[in-house]
């Protein structure tokens, strides 16, 4: 991703880098279904025993078993490995145009270093934003059966999980939804109303119950689909020669989805699920602020960075 988005939203006009990086991430959505669809059953075809069952079993038993799980996931990755090979060597026959990136400024001083890239203020609080995002999106995405399942304590995890899949194919549809939408709306502008309705989604999550709740998570979905590339997009404009730097910040900004799930886990252990989505609403809040203020950048240093591409 460090190299293909930027190159997705350079490669055309700037002012349409949003729409293409979206039309091209629309394609992730495609593989979270088919995951869902395909390799889930795969993974999952299997009775899963009991903790009490497992602790039945004998020494030798137990190992057969473990061997057994594991065996079940080493064909879908050889799969997925083998589709890696397949892209890899489409790429490297298709004779891509290259891009080069605009020289830095001789008299910046600063401007081979990481202070010269961390001085444009909507490339930071677009990594903070992306951080934000990744880790509710993930967060919410791991919670989503057990939420059902707590809202309605009748339904086991097989039928919690098409919940799931609801949501899955929401964040799917809106990807392309959100990429066509962009044809006529500004990028910054629709990514402010998806991080108000999940909001308002995360709103309802916390403080209502019964079914409403499990749709308003579910709902959540779509309105994730088009965050991770808008934001991407809108953080890394005007960079110039700072491009795949900044890129890279946005990519490291994964690691939110390490921080914010357990964060949500120690929250529902002390008190419940439904209060542990507090923390993907204060995510939504910024990036809303992101959306509506944040993604600008400095007039001086826009100005500065077109001056150094037309060089």
């Amino acid at each position: 991703e460090i190299a293909a988005n930027p190159y997705a939203t350079i490669l055309g006009a700037p002012e349409s880098s949003e729409r293409r990086l979206n039309v091209a991430q629309s394609f992730n959505g495609v593989g979270y279904v088919v995951a869902l669809y395909v390799i889930g059953p795969m993974i999952l075809s299997a009775t899963v025993p009991s903790a009490g069952e497992l602790a039945r079993l004998s020494p030798a038993a137990l190992q057969a078993y473990r061997a057994a799980q594991t065996a079940t996931v080493r064909i879908p990755y050889l799969v997925i490995g083998g589709i890696f090979l397949v892209v890899a060597a489409i790429i490297y026959f298709a004779h891509l145009p290259e891009i080069r990136e605009s020289a830095a400024p001789e008299d910046a001083g600063a401007s081979a270093s990481w202070r010269g890239v961390l001085a444009h203020k909507h490339l930071v609080t677009g990594v903070i934003a992306q951080f934000l995002y990744v880790g509710a999106q993930v967060g919410v995405g791991s919670f989503v059966i057990r939420f059902v399942m707590h809202a309605q304590p009748l339904l086991g995890p097989r039928a919690a999980a098409r919940y799931l899949v609801m949501h899955a194919v929401g964040f799917m549809i809106a990807r392309f939804a959100g990429s066509a939408l962009m044809k006529t709306i500004q990028a910054a502008r629709l990514l402010a109303v998806f991080a108000a309705g999940a909001l308002v989604c995360a709103v309802v999550a916390t403080s209502s119950a019964g079914i409403i709740p499990i749709y308003a998570v579910v709902l959540i979905g779509f309105f994730h689909s088009i965050m991770f590339p808008t934001i991407f997009a809108l953080g890394i404009k005007n960079l110039g020669p700072f491009t795949k730097r900044g890129s890279s910040l946005m990519v490291m900004a994964i690691i939110g989805a390490a921080v914010v799930p357990p964060i949500m886990g120690k929250i529902s252990d002390l008190s419940n699920i439904q209060r542990s989505f507090w923390v993907p609403l204060l995510c939504y809040a910024y990036v809303l602020y992101f959306a509506v203020a944040g993604y600008k950048p400095k007039p001086a240093l826009a100005a500065t960075e077109t001056a150094a591409a037309e060089v």
